[in-house]
């Protein structure tokens, strides 16, 4: 593309730069420690690699009420790269890493970098920053697996793909999704209906179509009126200074034990520690937990919701995930009973069109005028007090530029005043929990990091028993 060429942008790409605020931006990162990695391997790696995908080069450009991908005219790959000569202790990685968090990217440049750190402390650093109108978390990951293989001596086989949006693809997509929803689980063919011989079998169509758009109604009516979260400490006007922690690896095995144990997935097992961790935070700035309401807003991948046809290809960049707000039951007593009530919450959500619904609801604020796009913003980040966020990596270790990858974290944004966000990631049989707060809302996130993880132990104690 050149850089008089521009693509406009989907939708649901788009609503990422329409909902952020200021002093929230919409920014995915992902740290890595990669043994031996130096400044010239990561650097071609980069160049030869990660540059491949088209979108890499391009900035997001507004053009009126839209948004546009248009090709950087002065790009260089030292806008996008930096190295830290001097060593960095755990503390000060730490320390380091928030202070990138709150640096913002230049919207006169494509918005993502890397910065290597050579001498950490445990072995080399490398830290990703890019905007969330790139690709969800999913879509990254898919990236990163193409490009690590698993050996050092693999290059990459699959990997990049030109920018080619379809604006009326979003669209489409979600009328066929509507559509599909009216229609069933199997979707309605047209010519078969025209075709139909049996007027009871018409009418029974007919009804059936109709109970679905009243449940449609319904789910559409239910996630509107959701109750709003107690006003609470994790409820601050925000201050736009963040501050992360993460986790040592912890056994995978440690997180199915509990989840087999109870009939529960890995995923309930997280909502619950971070139940746990909002409890103690609400409690100790004197919350009546009885009365409290508290939710997390957990993305969902809705790509094999998606009709045939409409479904974006395999490795292709891009958000195709919808939000669903778990209520927390912070006035549960003991472990189990918090976990327990999860697992039927979740599992009351997966059935429900929520996570379709969010979607769509998302991408169509990018296409409506500012006043009621804030009034969408509102209408998501009033239903959670936390975003929290299950990222499955791969089983076996990978390689990044011939060296090995060791540990993966990331933490995931937060729309509007939501101020804290959880995320736990799994990587070559281990995770790692990591926090990210705003200062108004969480001041030690160590602490509260530390709440979930004594959560998980005291669930693990309990499924050993």
């Amino acid at each position: 593309m050149s850089h008089k060429e521009s693509h406009l942008m989907l939708p649901v790409d788009a609503a990422w730069l329409a909902l952020e605020a200021p002093h929230n931006p919409m920014t995915i990162t992902v740290m890595m420690r990669v043994e031996g990695l130096t400044e010239n391997r990561l650097q071609e790696f980069i160049e030869r690699y990660w540059l491949a995908w088209e979108r890499f080069r391009l900035l997001p450009v507004r053009k009126g009420p839209a948004w546009h991908w248009q090709a950087d005219p002065l790009f260089a790959l030292r806008h996008h790269l930096a190295v830290v000569p001097h060593s960095l202790d755990a503390e000060a990685l730490q320390d380091w890493v928030s202070a990138r968090l709150n640096q913002p990217l230049p919207d006169y440049r494509p918005r993502w970098k890397f910065w290597l750190v050579p001498h950490a402390e445990g072995g080399a650093a490398l830290l990703l920053r890019i905007h969330h109108c790139y690709a969800d978390g999913l879509a990254l990951l898919e990236v990163f697996d193409r490009l690590c293989p698993t050996s050092p001596r693999q290059p990459p086989a699959i990997y990049g793909g030109r920018e080619s949006t379809e604006p009326t693809r979003w669209l489409d997509g979600t009328r066929a999704w509507l559509a599909e929803l009216l229609a069933g689980e199997g979707g309605t063919n047209t010519a078969a209906v025209m075709s139909a011989r049996s007027a009871a079998g018409s009418r029974n169509r007919l009804e059936q179509a109709a109970l679905r758009g009243v449940r449609l109604v319904n789910e559409l009516s239910h996630f509107v009126v959701e109750a709003e979260d107690t006003p609470s400490p994790l409820r601050q006007t925000l201050l736009g200074r963040r501050r992360c922690c993460w986790s040592e690896p912890l056994p995978l095995a440690q997180f199915r034990s509990v989840a087999r144990s109870a009939g529960v997935t890995i995923n309930d097992v997280l909502l619950s520690c971070v139940a746990s961790a909002v409890r103690q935070a609400l409690a100790g700035a004197g919350v009546d937990l009885d009365q409290a309401c508290a939710h997390a807003a957990v993305p969902v991948d809705i790509r094999s919701r998606l009709p045939d046809g409409v479904s974006p290809p395999e490795g292709s960049l891009g958000n195709y995930f919808g939000t669903v707000f778990v209520p927390l039951p912070v006035d549960g007593g003991s472990p189990l009973e918090r976990l327990y009530r999860i697992k039927h919450e979740t599992r009351r959500l997966k059935r429900s069109w929520q996570p379709g619904i969010s979607w769509a609801l998302a991408g169509a604020a990018a296409l409506l005028p500012d006043h009621l796009r804030q009034a969408v913003a509102e209408l998501f980040c009033r239903k959670a007090s936390t975003v929290v966020s299950n990222v499955p990596g791969t089983r076996e270790p990978r390689y990044l530029a011939g060296c090995r990858i060791t540990e993966q974290m990331y933490w995931v944004p937060r729309a509007g005043d939501i101020g804290l966000g959880v995320s736990v990631v799994s990587y070559a049989g281990q995770v790692q929990f990591g926090v990210v707060a705003d200062e108004a809302v969480v001041a030690d996130p160590q602490q509260f990091l530390a709440c979930c993880l004594a959560e998980l132990e005291e669930l693990a104690g309990k499924a050993g028993s």
